[in-house]
């Protein structure tokens, strides 16, 4: 158990926070989405009502370690401002005197945003004089950016050799829930898997399938599975380097008696295009279709199985939900979980992009922040950046 934000006294004092305000931006430098802004607002919210000095870090983009003005923090500072009913100044560096200063002038309740972490090559290769820098900062260090935890960073893990350092309300709830599905879920347990990669999920597989009942699998990272099933798959997507990994996967599944469920039928399209021509078929695609979505049948069978499950884990949607004609597997189990009493978390990236999209995330336990966070969480892997913080 790591000690969280509510566990030390904040008042007067200088509150380093690593978040995670990776936001998407139009061409016009707009954001899109502020689902990653509202989600710190708890913490945020705790410090200034209870007197701390805010200073808040993040990245942004990918500007490799270069100053590059299109991934600047200050669309960031302006959204957060409006949500905070307060200005909220942006420095123009994360460190250096400029910034020292402005630290320095604070008073209780106030909030500045660094600019951009990432514009400093150091932070990605944890530099120790960069981390130590940061570290100055603060009194406290606050980690509430789930997203960037499994990444050994110089703001998420550098920072903490130097500061007391705790979760904040965000990080505390996603280790809480991933701790429970993976340590002492409630039977049974169903783990649905979808994306484009089967190798990115067999580490998660390999780990999850002594904890789960059923595995259900779809996405492209399905066509891999019954391509090793002898079934005919047509044109879509298969990493053939996986079909005997995946071989020991079934012999494995069957050792802990676990049930795997693939796709009976399949939406089809002879090309990826939004205006494409797509069918139902059923088993086997025919030559030149490509696999592109689970049919209704499918979709019927998987709700069979999530019908009686107590926890379900889904990472990865289950057809290219991005264009209409294939969207339909990923929302029909979408709306059926969000109706359903069993504990349900949702592993980030593509699948909470379309639970949000679909207005569902209050119906879910739990929808994650991160991703690749996630993923790292049920691969059974150490996350560097929950590991640093203190112990209750």
């Amino acid at each position: 158990m790591k000690k969280n934000i509510a566990d030390i006294d904040v008042k007067g004092k200088r509150v380093l926070m690593r978040v995670d305000f990776n936001v998407p931006l139009d061409d016009a430098r707009r954001i899109t989405d502020d689902s990653r802004i509202t989600g710190a607002l708890p913490s945020i919210k705790y410090v200034i009502e209870n007197g701390g000095k805010l200073i808040l870090m993040s990245h942004l983009g990918r500007p490799k370690g270069e100053v590059t003005p299109e991934f600047s923090m200050a669309p960031v500072a302006e959204r957060l401002s409006e949500l905070l009913k307060m200005n909220v100044k942006k420095a123009d560096d994360c460190i250096g005197e400029d910034v020292q200063d402005m630290v320095s002038q604070m008073k209780n309740g106030e909030v500045i945003l660094l600019e951009n972490l990432r514009f400093h090559k150091e932070e990605e290769k944890n530099n120790p004089e960069f981390a130590k820098k940061l570290a100055s900062l603060g009194d406290v260090f606050v980690m509430d950016a789930f997203g960037t935890c499994h990444r050994a960073h110089a703001s998420t893990e550098g920072v903490t050799r130097y500061l007391p350092s705790v979760a904040g309300f965000l990080v505390e709830k996603e280790i809480e829930y991933f701790e429970k599905v993976t340590k002492d879920p409630e039977r049974p347990v169903s783990l649905i898997l979808g994306g484009a990669k089967v190798e990115d999920k067999i580490p998660v597989i390999e780990n999850m399938l002594p904890k789960i009942d059923f595995l259900l699998i779809g996405g492209a990272m399905a066509y891999t599975f019954l391509k090793s099933r002898m079934k005919g798959i047509g044109a879509s997507r298969v990493e053939d380097g996986m079909l005997q990994t995946v071989s020991k996967i079934f012999e494995l599944a069957s050792v802990h008696k676990v049930g795997i469920f693939l796709p009976k039928d399949h939406v089809v399209a002879k090309e990826v295009s939004a205006t494409a021509k797509s069918k139902v078929v059923k088993e086997h695609i025919p030559d030149g279709w490509i696999g592109l979505d689970i049919g209704p049948e499918t979709v019927a069978s998987f709700k069979e199985v999530l019908k009686d499950s107590k926890t379900i884990i889904w990472n990865g949607p289950l057809g290219l939900f991005e264009m209409k004609p294939f969207s339909a597997g990923t929302k029909e189990i979408a709306k059926f979980l969000s109706k359903l009493k069993a504990t349900t978390v949702i592993g980030g990236g593509d699948t909470a992009a379309a639970i949000y999209q679909m207005g569902l995330d209050k119906n879910m336990s739990h929808i994650s922040t991160g991703g690749g966070a996630s993923l790292e969480y049920l691969e059974g892997k150490v996350l560097p950046g929950v590991a640093a913080l203190n112990d209750k």
